[in-house]
Order: C-alpha cells, then structure tokens, then sequence
C-alpha cells in the first residue's frame, strides 16, 4: 500500500462487493480501530469474531463468535456455506487471525468467493507459509495498519488522561511510537503517577502487563478465564472479579447478558500472564465449568491428556453425524494411549461424515490393530482415491478371520479391482458369488457395483437394494450415488432425479454435507438434461411410470414412487435443490444450480452443478454466461461435455469436432460423441467414427443415423422420454439431411415448435434457420396486449441484456442481423428508452418474469 494511501477508503471501496480485504500490523498498532472504522463506513450488517490465543486450536471458534452460532468445523465446505449462509450480503469481521484454526483459515478463502470478509492479522505471525501464500492469493488486498501520526497519538493520550500535563503527554508519545495500545497504556500509568519503568516500557506486551497487575486477583483470574474460554460467559462463573472488571471498564454484557472482554486481545493477555501451575489449574477449574466437548480440549491444554481423552469419548456419546466424528478423531489424537476400538469407531464415524481421509489416518499407526481396523482403513482409503493402496491394506488379511471381516476384506478387494481392471472384476465377482451364497450387505453392495458397470440383468435391483437396505451409512450411501451415476449413464434421468433427491434428503438428516451437496447436484444435472417436466410419481407405482425406452435393455425401475416423493417435513434441513421438484421447468432448476455453485461445495457437487446451469444458459441463448461459468468450475465429465456443447452452440465447431470424453461413460460418452458428429458437419468434414460401446439405445440409434444418413426421425423418437433437447437434435439432423423437402420441412418444424416450447432458443433458431433454405419463414409472436413486447422482442433484448453483438444475436436466433435491429428499435419505441442497452433494462423490470437467466 502506498504511503499517502488511507486504508479506511481502500478498504471499504473494495468491500462493496465480495472480497477478502486484510489489516496488518504488529500488536497494539490499532487494527482492532481501524476494523471498527471500516466497519462504520461499509454498508450491511456486520458479523464480527475472531482467533483467541490460548484457544487456537479450537476448530472455528473465530467464526462462531461472528455469527453466534455452533458451526461444523468437521468439514471445511460446510463450514463454508454455514457461515455463507448467515452472512450473505453482510460483511464478516474476523479480528487477531493469528490466533485461528487451521478450519477457520482454510474457509476464508471459500468465503471470500461469496462474501465481503474483513480481517485483521497480527505481524509476526506463526502462520504456516502455504497459508499464508493462499491467504495473500485471495485477498483482494493486504494493508499494513500505518502508525498514528503525532497528532493523533498526542490526542489519544490526552483523551486517555485528561489531566497530564503537556510534557508528560509528549513524553508517552515518545515511548509509544505511534502504537494505540502503547499510548493507552502508559497514559493511563503517567496518570496514576508511576514511573516509566525504563527502557522497555514503551513495549506492548510489558505495558499492558503493567496494567493488568494493577487489578486484584480474583478479576485477574476472571479475565484470564475470559482469554481462556474464548466465548461470552454468565458472571457466575468469573465469580467475585467480575466487578472489579466492569468498573475498569474491561468487560461489557453480551447481547444475552453473558459478560465479553471489550478487549479479546487484554483477554488473552491475560491468559498469557498466567504462569504454567496457574494456566493448568484454570484450565481444569473451566473443564469442570463447561460442556463435554469443550471441557475435553481444556483438560487436554491442562497437560491431562487421559482426562481428555476421556471427556471427549462421553461427550462422542451424546452427538452424532459430523460432531462425534470430530470429537473421536481429537480423541485419538491426543498423547495418550488409545484403544484399538475407539480408533476403529473414530473412522467408522469419519467414513459415515464422508472424510476417508481422517479415517484412514485414525488408523494409521505402528503397530497393528487388528484385521477389523485393517479392513476399515481399506475402505478408507478406497473412498479416498487409493485403490491400489486400499487392496495391499487388506490382502494379508486371512481367511481364517470373522465372517464380517472376510466380507469387508472381499468388498475392498471387488471394488479396488474394479477400479484398476473392470474386466477381470467380473471374474472376480463370480467367484466371491460362489463363495458367499447369501452375500452380507457389504459384499451384495460390491457385487451390485460390478453387476451395474457391466449392465448384469437386473443390476438396478441389486444396486437400489443396498442404497436403501440401511444399516451401514458408509455402504448404503456409497450405492446410491453408483446408483445414481448409473442411471444418468442408462439415460433413466428421471430416475436418476428421484434417487438422487432421496439420498439428499438422508444425508440431509445425518449431517453428511458433502455427500447431500453431491446428491442434490447430480438430481439438478439428471433433470437439466431431461428437459421436460417430470410428471410426480404416486406413492406406490414404479417411480416416474412406465419402463424408460432409453434404457439400453428396456428394463424397469425398482425404485418405489413412495421413495422418490418427499415425505412431509424430509426436507427439512436440505439446501435448495431437494425438495420435490418433479413437473417443475429449466427455469427452477436453473435456480436450484446457480444456488448451488454459489455455495462452498465439493468438486464432485460443483462439477454438476455448474453443469447443469451453464447447459441451461447456454440452450437458452445465454451463451456468454455459459462460458464463463464453465471457465470458473472444476474439471469434470459432465461440465467437459457442456463446454464442448456450447462451443457448438455458439457457431464454433472447430471446438467441439474432437470427443473428449475422459472420465464419461453411457449416455455422456454417447453426448460427447453426437456433438462431435454434429461439429463435423458444420465443418463438412465426411468419416464415420466408430460408435463406442455400452450406450444407451437413444443415443445408439442417433450415432446409427449419422453414420448410415437415415434415420434420425425414428432416434427422435428414442429420446423422446430420455432428454427433450436431444430429440429437437435429431429433428433438426432430419430437417437438415433428408433428401424429402417435405419431411425435411416437417422435421424442421417439429424441431422449432418443441425448442420454441421449452425456451431452447439457439436451437430454435437453428431450426428456423433450416426452414428459410425451403423458403419458410417463421416469426413466432406473444399475444399484444397494447405496448406489450413481442416474443421475439423479448427474446432479442434478453440477448442484449446479456451483452451479445447483433451478429450473434440473430446467429442464435436464427434471423437476420437487419431483423435483429428491427426488434430492437421496436422494444425500444414501445419502452421509451433511448438506447438498446436502456432498453433490456427497461424489459425485464417491467416483465421480471423474463430476466435474463444468467445467475445475476
């Protein structure tokens, strides 16, 4: 930051928008002020907290003193968006970030994406390099806190002491240094007429332990337990101190009258003057004060590591999901000697809370805990990523070992080899078959696996089975996201739908954020490439009807309708996105999407997220948005595709001719193939590639048409109940290919109606733009109603409102650049407005119901 530039300005310039702006300086300098002086000047509520020294290792305690509220510290995306969640359009202020936990550091970053987050950092730190280096990374920018200048200083010190005379002021000036707290300080010391003290009394540290000495014991032992505890605490529990603290004016009453330190920083000051009997015997007298869990982590600062250990165990006792995850993981970390079995319980409750990772390094230790923990860390780390890994973990595991032991040993074994070698899994699969006549869950689940890569009959039944049997959280939601994936990649997106948002809801009620993300992202994705409204299924029928023709074997669903529907208040905790949403249109889903990218979440969930919108916006012409959404997500098969899609959507074919479909199997390997076909085409480019393997009959019989130059009517038809823009493709490939004007018309036709319909604008213009080469010209209009806009009207202004050139314009719309501008000037005449910008904006906040759908 330059010299002569005020941070108070810079900061708030920057904080009327998402940013992360942070204060630095060295202690005392005055960044608590300069928090309060920004704060002042940005609009919005404020959410402030921040990082307490003696309690650092406290997940979130900084984040939860902001927004006033228990936050799962367990899971850093859901943190996240917990904290998102409360904040939204406020600002967040995080004071001493010095003092934070690792989870409340690696969240800010994410909050900064979606919030206005204001923090101040102390110099020097014990920051970790890489934190640091992220945190500079995403911060919008980092202000050193500047000294007060002289006549600054001198008036705080003279508001500090009133009566000191004026050498005596200049003399505390001195020392001070421009450091508020300084000044403060040794202002108030001049005033009640001690001596300097030497040399270092200009020293921060020593003056406010000066200060602090001057308090009688008992409210010394109040506000160290204040540093102590880090949160607001009833005056009972400070005991008789708390008025010797009040009337010096270093504690105030909390919004729920609990008393707070008007300080954090004298607070843990104070906690710091304590000496290590004095700090152990505080930290045992707050055990015995507080709540389990947190009485735990004071025992474990108290040097009782076993009493810890004990206390976090009773207090894994009475919470569930991600909180007794938390509290056995602390459990076994702590110095002390750890049973086998709360080793084992600790990554049982990890794998549930969906962190394989923390499960897996529960059990990693030097000496051997036993083939059950063996078994369990090769889930974990199969979960994790390390097939390989997982499958050396449980090999040695003999035969001779407990039939539950044996079936998790054979599960890890099936399930490693099919991620390392999908055709000797089946082999496999067999002979764990004959081994187990009656498979356990664990091993019927794996064996589902295997059934439904390899489109084995009835493979649904098997996998819809063990997602929905209960018992193991681990295996049961592991199935239904195969499941899910599966069904997308049959083309059963409507099933898919339904089993996805049950699953959400589930996981929902178990606190399993990143899994019930996940789960409501792939129903949004499955429903944005479906297209049509989704009829509601009847408690009690095969869910969503009759057998999907799309489905590659013609086969059934086996999912219960009872399971697809919501029952009343299952959704209660769910983020947008898992209510019931069937017979709902584009425009909810696309909602539900951008809601969802808004949020912190998993890659896997942002992957189909941004899928879904970006696909919507740029089917709806929004084409712009598209991309740039695309451009920000995360690397994934379904966003890979719809960034090839758009490409071709927007007149550049040369990007989308070549499929890569890595990662993509079924219908999105069979998507990736039809649009490169469709990109040849538009290139002139002849061949016949190869039609790849395991897709589903719908997108089979397209590949077919295109490579035999017949039969896209009939594919039309196959998609038909699998994805409505897919069969407006197939249309316009007829329009556009056959020889038979009169069919080729027809097509044409349908394909406009169908995409007019449903909103796919560039692929009605596509289709309009075939129907003009047979001299048939189309220009759907609205009702009037007076100055009413037309159809087309409202279609070419939402267009400009998303920042396209006319050229593009009337490109995805399928009309001349002359007609383009002939809508325009008549938007524009009706609207009053002077130019074609004025005009978009004059549209949608006279007919909000037609804003533009691109997230803003």
């Amino acid at each position: 930051m330059a010299e002569d530039q005020d941070p108070v300005s810079t900061a708030a310039a920057l904080l009327h928008r998402p940013a992360l702006v942070v204060l630095a300086g060295p202690p005392g300098c005055g960044r608590t002020t300069l928090l309060r002086r920004i704060t002042d000047t940005v609009p919005g509520p404020v959410y402030s907290g921040g990082g307490l020294a003696m309690l650092r290792a406290n997940p979130a305690l900084a984040l939860s003193r902001a927004v006033r509220a228990r936050l799962p510290a367990h899971d850093v995306h859901l943190l996240a968006e917990a904290v998102r969640s409360r904040v939204r359009g406020g600002l967040l202020v995080l004071d001493d970030l010095q003092y934070t936990d690792p989870a409340t550091l690696a969240a800010l970053p994410l909050l900064a994406e979606h919030c206005r987050v204001l923090v101040a950092l102390r110099t020097p730190h014990r920051l970790p390099e890489a934190v640091a280096t992220a945190l500079k990374g995403a911060a919008a920018a980092w202000l050193t806190v500047p000294p007060l200048t002289r006549d600054a200083a001198t008036d705080l010190a003279r508001r500090t002491a009133a009566q000191l005379d004026p050498a005596v002021v200049q003399a505390v000036v001195d020392r001070a240094g421009g450091n508020p707290l300084a000044i403060t300080a040794l202002a108030r010391q001049a005033a009640a007429g001690k001596a300097p003290g030497g040399s270092g009394m200009d020293q921060v540290a020593y003056a406010i332990a000066t200060a602090l000495a001057d308090l009688p014991r008992p409210a010394r032992t109040a506000l160290a337990a204040l540093g102590l505890l880090g949160r607001p605490a009833p005056a009972a529990l400070l005991g008789a101190g708390a008025t010797d603290l009040h009337a010096a004016g270093l504690i105030t009453a909390g919004p729920g009258g609990d008393l707070v330190p008007v300080s954090t920083y004298v607070a843990e000051t104070a906690a710091g003057l304590l000496d290590a009997a004095g700090r152990v015997e505080l930290h045992t007298r707050l055990a015995e004060l507080t709540p389990p869990a947190e009485a735990a982590r004071h025992l474990a600062a108290a040097g009782d590591p076993a009493g810890a250990h004990r206390m976090a165990l009773a207090a894994a006792d009475q919470v569930t999901g991600g909180d007794r995850a938390a509290l056995l993981l602390f459990a076994c970390d702590l110095d002390t000697p750890i049973d086998p079995r709360v080793r084992i319980a600790a990554a049982d409750a990890a794998l549930a809370a969906g962190r394989p990772g923390a499960a897996a390094r529960a059990l990693t230790t030097e000496t051997p805990l036993g083939v059950e923990a063996d078994v369990l860390r090769g889930e974990a780390l199969l979960q994790a990523g390390s097939p390989a890994a997982a499958r050396a973990t449980v090999a040695p595991v003999p035969d001779a070992a407990p039939a539950p032991v044996l079936a998790a040993r054979d599960r890890v074994l099936l399930l490693a080899e099919l991620a390392t070698d999908p055709s000797n899994a089946l082999d496999l699969a067999d002979k764990i078959t004959a081994r187990y006549p009656n498979p356990p869950a664990p091993v019927a689940a794996a064996l589902a696996v295997v059934h439904a890569r390899h489109r084995s009959p009835g493979w649904d039944r098997e996998l819809t089975a063990a997602a929905t049997a209960g018992g193991d959280p681990v295996v049961a939601r592991w199935s239904a996201w195969l499941l899910v994936e599966e069904l997308v990649a049959d083309g059963r997106l409507v099933e898919a739908a339904g089993a996805a948002l049950t699953a959400a809801r589930e996981c929902a009620a178990e606190l399993a954020y990143g899994w019930q993300t996940r789960f409501a992202a792939a129903a949004d994705w499955a429903l944005a490439l479906h297209g049509a409204p989704a009829p509601s299924p009847t408690p009690g029928e095969p869910g969503h009807g009759a057998p999907n023709a799309g489905h590659a074997d013609g086969g059934t669903t086996h999912m219960a309708g009872s399971r697809v529907r919501p029952e009343p208040g299952s959704e209660r905790g769910a983020p947008a996105g898992t209510d019931s949403v069937f017979g709902e249109g584009p425009d909810a889903v696309l909602k539900r999407s951008l809601n969802l990218t808004d949020r912190a979440l998993p890659d896997e969930a942002r992957g189909y997220a941004t899928a879904a919108a970006a696909l919507i916006e740029a089917d709806t012409g929004l084409l712009g948005a598209a991309r740039a959404r695309l451009d920000g997500g995360v690397a994934h098969p379904a966003a890979a595709w719809v960034a090839r899609e758009t490409a071709w959507l927007d007149g550049q074919p040369e990007r989308a001719v070549h499929a890569d479909d890595a990662g993509a199997h079924g219908l999105l390997t069979g998507l990736h193939a039809i649009t490169a076909r469709w990109a040849s085409y538009d290139l002139g480019e002849k061949g016949a590639p190869p039609i790849p393997a395991g897709l589903p009959q719908a997108a089979r019989r397209t590949l077919t048409a295109w490579a035999t130059g017949t039969g896209f009517t009939a594919a039309a038809d196959g998609w038909r109940p699998v994805a409505l823009r897919e069969q407006i493709r197939c249309l316009l490939a007829a329009g556009l290919t056959d020889g038979d004007p009169a069919r080729a018309v027809a097509a044409l036709l349908d394909a406009e109606r169908l995409a007019d319909a449903a909103g796919l604008t560039v692929l009605a213009g596509r289709a309009r733009r075939g129907l003009r080469r047979h001299h048939v010209h189309r220009d759907t209009r609205s009702p009037r109603s007076g100055d009413q806009l037309t159809r087309r009207e409202t279609d070419v202004l939402r267009l400009v409102a998303a920042g396209e050139p006319t050229r593009r314009i009337a490109g995805q719309l399928g009309i001349s650049a002359e007609t383009v501008d002939t809508h325009i000037r008549a938007g524009m005449r009706k609207l009053g407005a002077r130019t074609r910008t004025e005009a978009a904006a004059l549209a949608f906040a006279t007919f909000p119901s037609e804003t533009p759908k691109d997230g803003r």
